[in-house]
């Protein structure tokens, strides 16, 4: 599976939306990405990529397009 498939299954299997959705998605947009949810989420993108996230780009991490970036900076690769 490639690393933009584990990211958006991540979203999916979080906030039970399609793929499509959780591409629009932003913090607190739904009752399911609340501060629980976020820090939820943020350990399971831990997990999933085998990297430790700064504490400001976990602040800053308010948007499934803002994750992107921000996981590039931990070399996630999203192009192959």
């Amino acid at each position: 599976m490639k690393n933009m498939e584990k990211y958006t299954q991540v979203f999916v299997e979080m906030f039970g939306k399609s793929a499509d959705e959780v591409k629009n998605l932003h913090y607190q947009d739904i009752i399911e990405w609340d501060s629980v949810g976020h820090m939820t989420l943020m350990s399971t993108l831990e997990d999933t990529f085998d990297i430790m996230m700064e504490t400001d780009d976990i602040i800053d991490f308010d948007s499934y397009e803002k994750g992107i970036e921000i996981l590039k900076k931990y070399n996630v690769d999203f192009e192959s």
